[in-house]
């Protein structure tokens, strides 16, 4: 999954490389925002991947509204909504969740319990600083293993994503998306060397 995809250069490498889905920020509530009409821009250059919008405050007729006009085909939301609110979702949707550092074990497996049945999975984008230790991995990797979680690349240590990948076994792993140095430009880099660690041997 890459986030915050903002310019046609991101748009069609990500989907190039072997992503396996695209999310848009369309909640005017949300730094960095995009018009419907600029997602079916750089959607309309892309194929194989789905396309996902962000939302926050966004009432959910409105948020049914941008699935339809963009083509979307799930959703990933920055706040819990109510059973009735996702219910009335026209398409599947994710959970942006945050890394809670002082948060009990029993009490971050009952957060996710509670809001399993509503969601397609989470999404854990940021890690913790420091990085998670020994004994928070293991937790991770259960939790992991339990439901569907999407974890962000930076949680593994410098150079070691692949075989954290493999301890882990997420559902997916989450990358951001970058801004053009100018239209048509863009250092492809860093996000290439992340590609190329979580390349099928």
């Amino acid at each position: 999954m890459v986030r915050g995809i903002n310019n046609l250069s991101d748009a069609r490498y990500c989907a190039g490389m072997g992503a396996d889905s695209l999310t848009f920020r369309l909640d005017p509530a949300l730094p960095g925002y995009l018009t419907p009409e600029v997602v079916q821009e750089l959607s309309g250059w892309v194929a194989g991947v789905e396309l996902l919008g962000e939302f926050d405050t966004l009432p959910v007729a409105e948020i049914n509204a941008l699935v339809q006009q963009c083509g979307l085909h799930a959703v990933l939301l920055h706040r819990r909504r109510t059973p009735e609110e996702l219910g009335q979702l026209s398409v599947p949707a994710l959970k942006l969740i945050r890394w809670v550092p002082d948060m009990l074990p029993e009490d971050v497996d009952l957060r996710f319990r509670e809001q399993a049945p509503s969601y397609l999975g989470f999404v854990l984008a940021t890690p913790p600083e420091p990085l998670p230790n020994p004994a928070e991995t293991t937790r991770l990797t259960e939790q992991a293993r339990t439901y569907p979680v999407w974890l962000g690349s930076d949680f593994a240590p410098n150079g070691t994503l692949r075989a954290y990948v493999e301890q882990l076994r997420p559902a997916g792993i989450v990358l951001q998306g970058g801004d053009e140095i100018k239209p048509g430009l863009r250092d492809f880099d860093e996000m290439e060397a992340i590609f190329e660690q979580l390349e099928e041997e």
